[in-house]
């Protein structure tokens, strides 16, 4: 067996345990029953992070411990037809030539292949190495959550390897952070009279991830269906009855659906907008997405909004920014600040929101956070934002590295890319922490993470693998 092959069965084995966000119990104790099996010890912390120690081979004893590190969780989406259950069934991984995706659902590989590889690296007895620490954290994909309880003396190596870029040949050497923003605006509900019902749905939306996608053009579900029913209430004065957009606060919204009662003789203009407002949709995304679908059909009337709060629900939403708020100034196209208009839902007799911003400068994202927070209080809604999570500023003279960047070059005969990414990595949280740590991101190729569409491109698994060997190697 091929040391590819190794790491794709041991990254199949994973994926058939279930692992969203709150949910690694599971896949804790598979990690630490393999673990055993092979004669590594290992331990957890309070908040469920997981440390696998592993000897260092014959030669590499007085060789520095390396640390390598991804997270336990993974983004749970799945496309409108998918039966999947993410509590409970495995995911089903698929070949297709050179690519590795799900069946309807996100693959996981964001950031089980961190999993296997650190495991793969650990069990090959062929592979000379210093000692390892594998570090794998719980709720990375919600707001950094285990990351951000880390405390001193859990790890001892002072050399990181963050397994969790998605762009193989590329060193990631700094990051954002992020906060996110919850806001709940109540409102007054009742049963309308003489009213009709309608379902609005937005549909066929790519997605993406908030981070490395946000500058890309995609359309958020949750943005269109503001628009649209905004524009609807101009036409015909609505009551909201429910509404509902989005999944997860670091993915781009790929459907929304809302129901609403109107006046019974206001269903044909109502129509014409809906069918209008697709058109003009598709022109403006027609470089982005492939196929927006707005749909209007009947409901039953059931409790709803009054139209004052209906309009001032809609007005906030129109109000509240997504996408890129700022480009850097001393990096050419890089995103500095954004934010993600991440979920919509009514429940019981208020609107809730969760916005999730991130910047490479605290003072911008703390900006755009309060004017969100504005924005909300003048609604009169009620409003908090989580502590905010670091970024990770790059260290261009590091011995990590100018380490890093050579073995790369020997082993492949290009130079790596060297960047920062606007999406969060734990590094910066973990850097906090654990001061002195030398830090470098690096990744197998994943496109459309977050996503049904994710998927992971297999020969560049293999040359991180290779790449990795060699690095460790080299501590002889």
């Amino acid at each position: 067996m091929d040391s590819t092959q190794q790491v794709l069965n041991i990254f199949e084995q994973l994926s058939a345990i279930p692992r969203g966000s709150g949910r690694e119990a599971q896949i804790s104790r598979w990690l630490q029953e393999r673990a055993a099996q092979h004669g590594f010890s290992s331990a957890t912390d309070e908040a469920g992070n997981l440390v696998i120690r592993v000897p260092a081979t014959a030669g590499y004893e007085s060789a520095p411990v390396n640390i390598l590190q991804g997270h336990m969780d993974m983004v749970c989406e799945k496309t409108p037809d998918s039966p999947h259950d993410f509590s409970k069934d495995p995911i089903r991984c698929i070949v297709d030539g050179d690519w590795l995706h799900a069946d309807r659902t996100t693959l996981g590989a964001d950031n089980g292949i961190a999993i296997a590889l650190g495991l793969a690296l650990a069990e090959n007895a062929s592979v000379a190495r210093p000692a390892l620490e594998l570090l794998f954290t719980v709720q990375e994909e919600a707001g950094l959550g285990g990351a951000n309880l880390l405390q001193p003396g859990f790890i001892s190596g002072k050399i990181l390897l963050n397994l969790d870029s998605e762009d193989e040949g590329t060193f990631i050497v700094g990051c954002a952070g992020g906060q996110g923003t919850h806001i709940r605006l109540p409102f007054t509900a009742g049963v309308p009279l003489n009213k009709t019902g309608y379902k609005l749905r937005v549909a066929g939306l790519r997605g993406g991830h908030s981070g490395v996608d946000i500058h890309k053009h995609y359309a958020s579900a949750n943005k269109l269906i503001a628009r649209v029913l905004f524009h609807l209430n101009k036409t015909a004065p609505l009551s909201l009855m429910s509404l509902n957009g989005g999944m997860a606060h670091n993915a781009i919204s790929r459907t929304a659906e809302a129901t609403f009662a109107c006046a019974a003789g206001d269903g044909l203009a109502l129509e014409e907008v809906v069918r209008n407002f697709e058109r003009i949709l598709n022109n403006e995304y027609s470089a982005s997405e492939s196929g927006i679908t707005l749909t209007l059909t009947p409901v039953e009337v059931t409790r709803a909004a009054t139209e004052a709060d209906t309009a001032k629900m809609l007005g906030l939403l129109m109000a509240l920014p997504h996408g890129v708020a700022e480009m850097s100034a001393s990096v050419a196209g890089f995103v500095e600040t954004s934010n993600n208009l991440a979920h919509l839902e009514i429940d019981e007799d208020a609107l809730k929101i969760a916005t999730s911003q991130r910047s490479t400068v605290m003072t911008r994202m703390e900006e755009l956070t309060e004017r969100i927070m504005a924005m909300a209080r003048l609604a009169g809604a009620e409003v908090h934002s989580n502590p905010a999570y670091p970024g990770w500023q790059p260290e261009m003279k590091s011995a990590l590295l100018q380490r890093s960047v050579e073995t790369y070059q020997a082993v492949f005969g290009v130079a790596p890319r060297v960047q920062m990414i606007h999406a969060g990595l734990e590094c910066g949280t973990i850097g906090a922490i654990y001061s002195g740590l030398d830090m470098i991101s690096l990744g197998a190729t994943i496109e459309n993470p977050h996503s049904p569409g994710e998927r992971m491109y297999i020969p560049s698994v293999g040359k991180v693998w290779q790449y990795l060997v060699e690095f460790l190697q080299a501590y002889h």
